[in-house]
């Protein structure tokens, strides 16, 4: 009889959005620019949730699988890694997020010629 003049112990989520600590593990993300493609990430991963594939420049991460536990962040050379704020939204279908760099090739010069 207690619990009936509280309020509920639950937040109303999606309808009331939580707020996240300072130090809240969340999602992973990425900056793309910094990476170096070593796959240090990949191998430091407990749940083998990170893909990372350097002659294509890819680096992919299973976001169902991922269990936000830091250790790619942590072990990243680079520091290209974070932890935002946030989970990832829940769904039918395994989440898989691809991030591509594009591979600029380098400007040719074309000779001068002596008329």
């Amino acid at each position: 009889m207690r619990s009936l003049g509280k309020k509920p112990a639950t937040l109303m989520y999606p309808v009331i959005p939580r707020e996240w600590k300072e130090r809240t593990r969340g999602r992973i993300e990425i900056e793309l620019e910094t990476c170096i493609f070593c796959g240090i990430c990949a191998r430091k991963c407990p749940a083998d949730a990170i893909k990372v594939e350097r002659d294509a420049k890819s680096w992919a991460i299973e976001r169902m699988a991922c269990v936000q536990c830091s250790a790619c962040v942590e072990a990243c050379p680079k520091d290209c890694l974070l932890n935002m704020a946030g989970y990832t939204e829940p769904g039918p279908d395994k989440l898989v997020d691809t991030f591509v760099q594009e591979v600029t090739e380098p400007e040719t010069v074309n000779p001068v010629e002596d008329a």
